[in-house]
């Protein structure tokens, strides 16, 4: 084939690539240690039966933030690091309203995408710099900046600080 018209069939199939709004760069690597966190629901990439599925450190190299606030659960000021939720949902192209979050001891909640937009919601995988583990609200607790807003320190939104994340089904 000529330089020219391989030239010419690389170029249009990128353009498809690129309209149908998929590259290799959005496909979602594949974990190499145990699953902590299963996506399903409207998602626009999986690696895994339909679903998203991540490992701590597919997580964690989405980038991690820190975030001091207090909690109803434990006494003063508490550091909390992990990602942010709409790290997470955007690298799944989450399109949908809500999700609906499960815990490993079956406890779940359903809260409005528009959350994740509005504040800085954390999945924290560590408080006061210690992993945290499934005894102890690990290996992920979904962390709301409480102190930063007034409108979140009340019974209704503390009950979506789910602790022992384990599923998101997104709406």
């Amino acid at each position: 084939m000529p330089k020219a018209a391989l030239f010419a069939a690389l170029t249009g199939l990128l353009m498809t690539v690129a309209a149908a709004g998929t590259s290799v760069a959005d496909e979602l690597a594949e974990p190499t240690g145990a699953v902590i966190l299963t996506i399903s629901g409207a998602i626009d990439r999986t690696n895994f039966n339909a679903t998203a599925v991540f490992d701590r450190h597919m997580l964690e190299d989405l980038g991690t933030t820190t975030m001091t606030t207090t909690t109803t659960w434990t006494d003063g000021p508490q550091e909390f690091e992990g990602v942010l939720a709409r790290d997470v949902l955007g690298a799944v192209g989450a399109n949908g309203r809500s999700i609906a979050a499960s815990a490993l001891d079956d406890y779940s909640t359903t809260i409005p995408l528009s959350d994740f937009d509005k504040y800085r919601v954390l999945f924290a995988l560590k408080m006061n710099g210690v992993d945290l583990k499934p005894g102890d609200k690990g290996p992920i607790w979904i962390v709301y900046p409480r102190d930063d807003h007034e409108e979140l320190r009340n019974d209704e939104a503390d009950a979506k600080w789910i602790w022992q994340l384990s599923k998101i089904g997104v709406q």
